[in-house]
């Protein structure tokens, strides 16, 4: 058995770039950036980046292209897939991609969570989709409080010995 799984978490490194191709798809390509922190030998904090190509096709472009602006967060969870081709010197260039298969997207950023008065916005299309369809997923600054169960009193006579 084969597997060609990859999941990201990051951060939208440039806008979106979307195009439709001859056929009619929607692609939207952006950069992202993950990072990774650790404590080395000396206790001292390290920390590193990588950056990842995405492409992503369909209505999933389409959404992406809406969405996501540059800092947006963002997971992702598709494939690996290396192109090449040959540059206009003959030279033989190689590129690897995220091909996105699923997308959730992160926080709004604060524009989109305080709209302007509703007589400023535009009404919407019938064909627009809906914020509230799209999935978001949320940064953990802390975890949620966790409720404790009510305490129930025993009564003696319940129990069985």
């Amino acid at each position: 058995m084969n597997l060609n799984k990859v999941i990201l978490v990051g951060r939208v490194t440039s806008d979106p770039e979307s195009k439709t191709i001859p056929s009619g798809q929607s692609v939207c390509s952006f950069g992202m950036a993950t990072n990774m922190v650790w404590s080395d030998q000396n206790s001292q904090k390290q920390e590193k980046t990588e950056f990842h190509n995405i492409v992503l096709w369909r209505k999933l472009a389409e959404i992406a292209s809406q969405f996501l602006t540059k800092g947006s967060l963002v997971l992702i969870e598709g494939r690996l897939q290396t192109r090449s081709w040959q540059d206009s010197s003959g030279n033989k260039r190689y590129r690897t991609e995220i091909i996105g298969e699923k997308m959730q997207l992160g926080p709004k950023s604060f524009a989109k969570t305080n709209p302007p008065p509703p007589t400023q916005q535009p009404a919407p299309s019938a064909n627009e989709r809906k914020e509230e369809d799209i999935p978001v997923i949320e940064e953990e600054d802390a975890p949620a409080p966790k409720e404790k169960p009510a305490e129930e009193e025993i009564d003696i006579k319940d129990i069985p010995f």
